[in-house]
């Protein structure tokens, strides 16, 4: 299970804030006005070598009179399911009653959480904390969120009270085991759970998308032309103003822990009620957790020459990010095309678990260089060594060379460009890394070269 973290305390004291900065995005509305944030809401992070699910809640307070019932429901559900709590406070405003209410509730609960002392630009950073040391046995950590400050140590200091990593990677042989593990996710009444029945060739009730009748995502396995699959099928993901109860945000959660699960993740989008940006933000989750991904769009039989027109221009013009993605056009219900998309399913696995030789890549590198050398940048041109394979699913492409910090994105567009046609990576994400330094293998042939003498002069 991936560790959740849950980020709570009074309202405005930028929660929100960090929660945009620890997901690197901006899906948590943040202004300078108490009590904006009303639901949870979750995103992926990272911390050392941890992937975790980060969730931003409402403000608490004492006055219970009044506190919105809804978040304080909700901001109770967040702390119940988190792994690790971490308490904003505001230096400008010292400690107040709720702050402390707020660490008596979690105290009461048990969960292990830190004081985290938010706003601290400009301040003196030892004044900046004193007044919070006796809140609790651990010292505050003292950050400035809307500027980065201080967030790295926050992060170092998560990863030290997240529990045990449980499982081991991926391999093959476990894949070949269980099956490819494949997410359906999407909007509520996209035809997700039609689309499920049909693959499994029988009229199976799923009470996922029923409000209140369960709170996971239910795995189906199943067995198609002699190859395994386990169906993930997920609750709708509504847009937040229309997500009501803390069973559908908890359904939230383990929509994101589905996809992460997943080999390979199928957005289901309705070909009637158009595509909406709501979709796009589910994309940026399974980008976020790097999946394979297939495109399903639904409801495709008895629409007009003119509506299929629109929706292919809006998947072009909405999801020209995810390029790379297979778009398959069926009807759940009639069956039509559905056996197509386990095909496509097959080929996005295949290409997200490649095993890419060292000397394949740098080939490919060298002629990707020759062809088109990388920019010159502050007078120098960026040198481009060798690459190496890093990981799987997604494939990861380690590239060496010299100032790639400062290789143009422009220019790592065009090396993804030219490794996926190389090695036909298509239906997943292809990330890349880049280091400085000097490749290995040289320092090694310059080790076993034997020293030349140096002459001396008479």
């Amino acid at each position: 299970m991936t560790p959740v973290v849950a980020l709570v305390g009074r309202p405005n004291v930028g929660k929100s804030t960090l929660f945009n900065v620890l997901t690197h995005s901006r899906r948590a509305l943040v202004a300078d006005v108490p009590g904006l944030t009303r639901d949870r809401q979750y995103g992926m992070a990272r911390v050392g070598e941890r992937d975790i699910i980060v969730v931003d809640t409402g403000g608490l307070t004492d006055e219970r009179e009044a506190l919105d019932q809804q978040m304080a429901v909700q901001t109770e559900a967040a702390i119940e399911e988190a792994d690790v709590v971490l308490v904003l406070m505001d230096a400008r405003d010292g400690v107040l009653p709720a702050d402390s209410a707020v660490i008596e509730r979690l105290r009461r609960n048990g969960k292990p959480f830190r004081i985290v002392v938010n706003k601290t630009d400009g301040l003196d950073p030892d004044a900046a904390l004193a007044d919070f040391h006796g809140l609790a046995g651990d010292a505050p950590i003292g950050i400035a969120a809307s500027q980065g400050r201080g967030v790295a140590r926050l992060a170092d200091t998560v990863a030290t009270l997240l529990p045990e990593a449980g499982g081991s990677p991926e391999t093959d042989e476990t894949v070949a085991a269980g099956g490819v593990r494949v997410a359906i996710v999407g909007r509520p009444n996209v035809g997700k759970s039609t689309l499920v029945n049909r693959l499994l060739g029988e009229e199976r009730m799923l009470a996922i998308d029923q409000p209140g009748t369960t709170r996971d995502a239910v795995e189906i396995p199943f067995e198609r032309d002699g190859r395994n699959y386990t169906l993930i099928d997920t609750a709708g993901l509504r847009r937040r103003s229309r997500v009501d109860g803390a069973v559908e945000k908890f359904s939230a959660l383990k929509t994101l822990e589905a996809i992460k699960a997943a080999n390979v993740v199928i957005l289901v989008l309705d070909a009637r009620q158009g595509l909406a940006e709501q979709d796009q933000h589910v994309v940026g989750h399974v980008l976020d957790a790097g999946r394979a991904l297939v495109v399903a769009i639904n409801k495709w039989d008895g629409l007009d020459r003119y509506t299929k027109d629109r929706v292919r221009a809006d998947r072009e013009r909405r999801f020209g990010f995810v390029d790379f993605a297979e778009t398959r056009y069926i009807s759940a219900l009639h069956g039509t095309g559905v056996g197509d998309l386990l095909k496509s399913v097959d080929r996005a696995h295949g290409a997200a678990m490649v095993n890419l030789q060292t000397h394949q890549l740098t080939t490919t590198l060298e002629d990707a260089v020759a062809e088109h050398q990388p920019p010159l940048v502050g007078g120098a041109r960026v040198k481009l060594r060798y690459a190496h394979q890093g990981g799987s699913n997604p494939p990861t492409i380690v590239v060496h060379g010299n100032r790639v910090d400062r290789l143009p994105a422009a220019y790592r567009r065009y090396l993804e460009k030219r490794f996926r046609e190389k090695f036909g990576l298509r239906g997943t994400p292809v990330r890349f890394e880049f280091r400085s330094g000097e490749n290995p293998y040289s320092r090694k042939d310059r080790a076993q070269r034997p020293k030349k003498k140096r002459s001396s002069r008479s």
